[in-house]
């Protein structure tokens, strides 16, 4: 049995027509400062390189970085 850590970088933003949009991007880096993810989100923002139903992304929303433990409570007998 095995416990595994997973961390993700989820960046929200709104829509033209008002709705959540969220990009997950798994792994980030261990030293990212709120700083350089405000930059991106802005970036993306300005490029208009996402196509959502809702329109064009046009504000920010939230980020955030979460981090999951998974336990792994049985292990299946080999056969």
């Amino acid at each position: 049995m095995a416990s595994t850590n997973k961390k993700v970088l989820r960046l929200s933003f709104n829509n033209a027509s008002g709705s959540a949009v969220t990009i997950t991007l798994p792994q980030p880096k261990a030293d990212l400062t709120a700083a350089e993810i405000e930059t991106v989100m802005d970036l993306i923002i300005a490029k208009n390189i996402f196509l959502t139903s809702g329109g064009d992304l046009v504000s920010k929303r939230d980020a955030k970085i979460i981090e999951t433990t998974t336990d792994d409570l049985y292990d299946p007998p080999a056969v």
